[in-house]
Order: structure tokens, then sequence, then C-alpha cells
């Protein structure tokens, strides 16, 4: 992954942000989305894109534009870096692989006689700790 070449294709798309924030919001754009083509992109080889491809398939539009936003600051330019950051963690975190894992073993089948015996044998322990009582004896 080259990550200036793919920060030099980066489109942005700004936009007013929502919530608060007074007069300031309703003229300023300081909502930035950033828009990054995957499969276009020279800063990916062909498995990182197939692999981006398919871990972030939810966040991939129908014209093939992955997109993060940031509206958290009051200057576009802070919300610019914030969306750069999203987006180069986002690819980042997609591109890790994920852990091989062991076949799971097949479970055995357990033999009932031998279960049964160590049942009896468990409550022939318990029935041994109980407390005798004597015969009444009849005059």
């Amino acid at each position: 992954m080259d990550i200036p070449q793919i920060q030099k294709e980066l489109k942005f798309r700004t936009s007013r942000s929502s919530g608060s924030g007074g007069q300031n919001v309703n003229k300023l754009e300081t909502r930035v989305e950033a828009l990054f083509e995957v499969e276009a992109s020279s800063g990916l080889n062909s498995d990182e894109k197939s692999l981006i491809q398919t871990k972030l398939a939810a966040r991939i539009n129908k014209e093939g534009l992955l997109s993060t936003v940031a509206q958290e600051s009051r200057t576009q330019l802070s919300n610019k870096e914030k969306a750069i950051k999203k987006m180069l963690s986002l690819l980042e975190t997609a591109l890790i692989p994920e852990p091989e894992r062991d076949e799971v073993p097949e479970r055995l089948v357990a033999n009932p006689r031998k279960r049964k015996k160590a049942k009896s044998v468990q409550s022939e322990k318990k029935a041994a700790r109980k407390k005798i009582i004597p015969p009444k004896e009849e005059d």
C-alpha cells in the first residue's frame, strides 16, 4: 500500500455540517467526505484491491467509491485531515490478514458403558457418605 499515492488519489466533497454550531452551521461547508476509488487506484496492488473490496463491500457504493466522513470540527481543514486519517486507518485495518485457524477435530463419541460405570461409582461414593440410621428395636 503506497500511502502518499493513495492520498493523492483521494477526492473530497464538502457540505454543511449537521448539529449545533449557531450561525456558522448555516453558512459554511465544514463537513468533509473523502472519496476513494478502489479499483482505479495505482497505490494498491491487485491482491490488496480484491481484499479491500471483499472486506469493505458494505462501505463501497455502486460507483465503486469508498467514503469516510468527518464533521466533528468547526473548520473544513481539520475535518479534511480527520477524513484522511479515517480513510487510511480503514484501508490499513482491511489489509490485515485474518489468522488461519486449524480445523476443529471431530468430537469423539463417548462410550455409554464407561459413562454408566462412572456414574454408578460416583453414586456408590455418595451413598457411602450418608448417615446410617440404626433400625428401631421393638419391645
